[in-house]
């Protein structure tokens, strides 16, 4: 296993904990949630993201990493939601989302191990910044795909800009783990 498939399993876990934990207290409560409302809650996330790194100033506890914590739960709720139906009941017991959330991971997880062959791990030189205006831009590439009714001509889905935005918000917190190594 490479340093970055242990460092993603370890931000991925972190996350899974946060999700299995609120689905305890919750449920599914997220069922209720159509695309474009899961959009907008990765959105605020990422917003606030962007806000702090700009202004350097935060008023609210919650740091940085829990908000990109949150923006890959709803990232992998909002790949979830793209398979289950109607017919599907909207309260599922963990043991029934848990291995559904791992799948989704797992996918996600290939698509970067792809990627980071082609791209050589390029975004070990990237900013938390460009990964916040990439998350933001992606969400705004989702809300265009549902103007226009699911249909893209040349370009990916929904499910690939969801994809993305986990990645992202991943290399993101390796960084962040990374930089607190350091100091």
């Amino acid at each position: 296993m490479t340093t970055t498939d242990k460092q993603y399993d370890e931000v991925i876990h972190s996350c899974k904990e946060i999700f299995l934990r609120k689905a305890m207290d919750y449920g599914t409560a997220w069922r209720v949630l159509r695309t474009i409302s899961i959009v907008d809650q990765i959105f605020i996330k990422a917003q606030r993201i962007r806000t702090i790194q700009e202004t350097g100033k935060q008023k609210v506890a919650d740091d940085i990493s829990a908000e990109f914590k949150g923006i890959i739960n709803y990232a992998l709720i909002g790949l979830l939601q793209l398979d289950l139906t109607q017919n599907d009941p909207e309260e599922m017991p963990v043991e029934r989302i848990s291995p559904m959330f791992d799948e989704k991971v797992g996918i996600a997880k290939r698509l970067m191990q792809d990627k980071n062959h082609d791209y050589g791990e390029a975004w070990r030189s990237m900013s938390q910044e460009s990964f916040v205006d990439l998350i933001l831009m992606k969400l705004q590439r989702i809300r265009q795909i549902l103007i226009n009714e699911g249909k893209t001509i040349i370009s990916e889905g929904i499910d690939a800009n969801y994809l993305d935005i986990v990645n992202y918000a991943v290399f993101a917190l390796v960084l962040m783990s990374e930089e607190k190594v350091k100091k």
